[in-house]
């Protein structure tokens, strides 16, 4: 939504009954994180800032303040009428008003910004498939799927559908624009595709839309899971990242004479050449590899407009709504940091004038293609040796990101084994 001044904001919360409002921000991990503030404060924390202790999501020794930022203004549809809830996003500031060095918003909204001054517009989409499966007598989340469906099923095989149908009406009820849904392949397995936006908001719905899912299942006594890979022997969840990209509002995707235009080959170039750089920000826990691993899934650096299996694929109509995939991520990844890299890696190959590879018009011969790190420490070390992923993030946000990778991988070492790790991580992702 557009900026609204604070003034109308105080008007809009004193006129519509708001009783709590969330002040919301986003953890390394992707995590959505708030505290809730009563209507009497809302002026104070526009102008000063609402004071936080760093120390819970970063090595910052220092307080830092949470400014909202008055374009996200959402409310909540499943709180009550009266006494409402509504919700903002916030900018990350120091003390003296200066943003922090590790603030994920500011990271990639200055980035967009630094596009802009080039000529270039950027939006971004996702589809985003996720589980549900049945809770207990007590309400604790089982690994009992909610239904035996498979891909495109209705009901009554589908059991997901009224729950799906909540939570898009409610994502729709928030102005975050789910386009369409449908039943996956897995038992309880589903998709919500999402209209293409701005990098800044895309990443914001990215990463309310995990909460919303969570809440509407809840109340429905289910358990939504975004795991890359809930069930051993079923499909993994991935998180299609649909990017298009403008330079002075022509899209560098359209085709040129049945052709790619030389920018758009240049920049998905850039992609597939920092991608495995990039793979512990896009895959960043240990289960994303069991998914990566899995049949189906993209773990080979290839592209096609063709082929649906590639990890970057130009898909649809020809010279209809222009646009590239990433196939490759999963839902656990930080959003702002995934679509700050992806775009920094294309704009790398256009400045650069790489050249694309050919095509992948069929299934591959293994070993055709360059593969993606095989498990998360090969990742982690490919990011940490990675002149590339050093100059397009700040020094706060690799330290904070890399420590807590190392976290994950010495808990995953000293856990009696995946199975009792992933169970760790199915209950509190």
């Amino acid at each position: 939504m557009e900026a609204i001044s604070p003034k109308e904001i105080l008007h809009f919360v004193s006129e519509n009954d708001v009783k709590f409002i969330r002040l919301t921000f986003c953890d390394m991990q992707g995590n959505l994180k708030n505290i809730a503030i009563m209507p009497g404060e809302l002026e104070r924390a526009f102008k000063h800032g609402i004071l936080i202790d760093a120390a819970g999501f970063s090595d910052c020794c220092e307080d830092l303040l949470l400014v909202p930022d008055s374009a996200t203004l959402s409310v909540l549809p499943w709180r009550p009428k009266s006494g409402r809830v509504v919700r903002f996003f916030c900018y990350i500031r120091k003390l003296d008003g200066s943003p922090y060095e590790g603030e994920l918003r500011y990271t990639l909204q200055d980035y967009v910004r630094s596009l802009y001054e080039r000529g270039y517009s950027c939006e971004f989409g996702t589809k985003s498939e996720f589980y549900l499966f049945d809770c207990d007598n007590e309400g604790n989340p089982t690994r009992k799927p909610h239904d035996n469906a498979g891909y495109m099923d209705v009901a009554p095989l589908d059991k997901c559908e009224n729950t799906r149908r909540e939570i898009c009406l409610s994502l729709e009820e928030m102005g975050i624009g789910p386009q369409r849904s449908c039943h996956k392949y897995g038992p309880g397995q589903n998709e919500i595709d999402f209209r293409c936006a701005e990098p800044l908001t895309a990443a914001d719905n990215m990463v309310h839309y995990k909460t919303v899912v969570k809440t509407i299942a809840a109340q429905n006594g289910l358990y939504a899971s975004f795991l890359p890979m809930p069930l051993k022997d079923s499909y993994g969840s991935a998180l299609t990242i649909i990017m298009t990209v403008k330079k002075d509002g022509r899209n560098i995707f359209t085709l040129e004479d049945g052709a790619l235009s030389a920018e758009g080959r240049s920049f998905i170039a850039g992609i597939l050449e920092h991608v495995p750089e990039m793979t512990v920000f896009l895959n960043p826990i240990v289960n994303s590899y069991t998914r990566l691993r899995h049949s189906g899934a993209p773990n080979e650096i290839n592209w096609s407009f063709e082929n649906c299996g590639p990890l970057v694929r130009i898909p649809g109509q020809v010279g209809v709504h222009p646009r590239i995939e990433l196939r490759s991520a999963d839902c656990c990844c930080n959003p702002y940091l995934s679509f700050r890299l992806l775009l920094a890696a294309g704009m790398d190959g256009i400045d650069r004038g790489l050249s694309l590879r050919e095509e992948l018009h069929v299934r591959p011969q293994p070993g055709a293609f360059e593969q993606l790190p095989d498990t998360l420490e090969d990742a982690l070390e490919a990011a940490k040796a990675s002149a590339f992923i050093r100059a397009n993030l700040p020094a706060e946000i690799l330290r904070n990101f890399f420590r807590d990778t190392r976290r994950q991988l010495d808990r995953f070492r000293d856990a009696e084994g995946a199975r009792v790790f992933d169970e760790q991580y199915f209950l509190s992702e």
